[in-house]
């Protein structure tokens, strides 16, 4: 899955004459069969929270990103088992089962799902940042389909992204998809992560300081450890893409590819275990769990026209 001229590793190695050309790599083997493994299970998470958020809990704004997030997830993990299957097959026959060209479309559809991750949990850390800021104007003044116009204007950027991406890498020559690569990491380290870990920061500090006087809401706590798992598992990926365009490797790509599968696949466990966990632990619903967590809490705040405009202005 390497990005460095658009090569899977399985393609990269030449063997030199006193290796023996069909030796099985164990441990590249080993990781891209753990990766298969949490991939179907975190198939298997996603699609949950997509049949019960989907179907079964009423929507309102925040089960809408997080809709869109299960998509995402489940989007990346499918792409990304696909090519750990196919790794794992070439390794296996020494041979190649599909064409380059294949690999690397799905190395560019993983891309695809994981800056739409990214965009979806900064988008997320933002809102709910201002729900705290500003409660007023979040309750009375917020658009009602704020939440599903920014997911569709986040999934058309990603598209055009990743469309610009895949023109230059797929058709063009190797230093025009460099710099097409360092852009795309660019825009996601300069414009979309920065908001992302300072609204996480003030959720951790609203946690903080909400434990101190009443227990704090779930929600808050999800989107924290969700941010928090991203940084730790998901950003090793772009930061050894990011790398990869200088020549400049610390890890192998099947080691940074696994840790963004965990990213992905953790969140779904992230949702029930807040969910069933307060005081003490019980074994709830899925559904009941799910709506622990993504319900809006009852708020006494009236919004009549006068009260509003009267107070808006202080509250933000």
């Amino acid at each position: 899955m390497e990005v460095n001229n658009m090569v899977p590793p399985s393609a990269s190695p030449t063997p030199t004459s006193d290796e023996d050309p069909c030796r099985i790599d164990v441990t590249d083997v080993a990781v891209d069969t753990v990766t298969l493994l949490i991939c179907l299970c975190g198939l298997v998470g996603n699609g949950a929270v997509l049949w019960f958020l989907g179907f079964r809990i009423r929507r309102n704004p925040i089960t809408v990103y997080i809709l869109n997030l299960a998509v995402a997830d489940f989007t990346f993990l499918l792409f990304t088992a696909t090519s750990s299957l196919l790794y794992m097959m070439e390794n296996v026959f020494c041979s190649a089962v599909v064409s380059l060209m294949y690999l690397r479309s799905l190395f560019l559809l993983s891309l695809f799902s994981y800056n739409m991750g990214l965009y979806l949990l900064t988008a997320i850390s933002i809102e709910r940042c201002v729900s705290i800021l500003c409660p007023l104007w979040y309750r009375c003044r917020r658009p009602q389909c704020l939440s599903a116009v920014a997911c569709a204007l986040l999934w058309a950027l990603s598209i055009a992204v990743i469309a610009a991406v895949t023109s230059l890498c797929l058709l063009h020559e190797h230093e025009q998809c460099r710099l097409a690569l360092i852009s795309m990491y660019v825009l996601n380290f300069l414009i979309f992560a920065p908001p992302m870990v300072v609204c996480s920061t003030i959720l951790f500090i609203k946690v903080q300081c909400g434990s101190q006087q009443r227990q704090p809401r779930r929600l808050h706590i999800v989107i924290f450890l969700t941010v928090l798992f991203f940084l730790l598992f998901a950003l090793p990926l772009s930061i050894w893409n990011f790398l990869q365009q200088f020549s400049y490797t610390v890890v192998l790509s099947q080691v940074v590819f696994l840790l963004a599968c965990i990213n992905s696949s953790i969140k779904p466990f992230i949702y029930f275990l807040v969910g069933s966990c307060r005081r003490h632990c019980s074994l709830v619903s899925l559904q009941v769990t799910f709506q622990k967590v993504f319900e809006e809490p009852e708020d006494n705040t009236t919004c009549s026209n006068d009260t509003t405009m009267d107070t808006l202005a202080p509250a933000c």
